[in-house]
């Protein structure tokens, strides 16, 4: 199992799939929901959605539940990429090492950067 570069909270977009024209979700962008490293997936904000159909039932107020849900699906980490804060086009991501004083002693601290833009991720 790999690390992976994607955090929960990024902002990504979608570099593989359909075209938007056409039904798909290839150029959409939007932020993480959650990150799953064991299969290496993202669930990503308003990409991938698909149609449940749930059992329906009701709550204890009396309310209906279930029915069609609409709900994002995962994607594989290798079909997004993070989105550069300042050019908002997708780049690659790097690591820089940066020493940090804490509590009287030097410890060495990763920071991502973008690739394209070498800026703070």
């Amino acid at each position: 199992m790999a690390k992976m570069k994607i955090k929960k909270g990024d902002l990504v977009q979608v570099i593989t799939g359909r075209k938007q024209e056409k039904g798909g979700d290839r150029g959409k962008q939007g932020k993480v929901i959650e990150v799953y490293p064991a299969t290496s997936r993202v669930l990503v904000e308003g990409v991938n959605r698909i149609t449940k159909h749930t059992k329906v039932g009701q709550s204890s107020r009396g309310s209906r539940t279930g029915g069609i849900v609409h709900q994002e699906a995962p994607i594989h980490v290798s079909n997004v990429a993070i989105v550069d804060p300042e050019t908002k086009k997708p780049t690659r991501v790097r690591t820089r090492v940066e020493m940090v004083e804490r509590d009287g002693r030097m410890k060495a601290q990763r920071i991502r950067v973008s690739v394209r833009s070498g800026k703070d991720l």
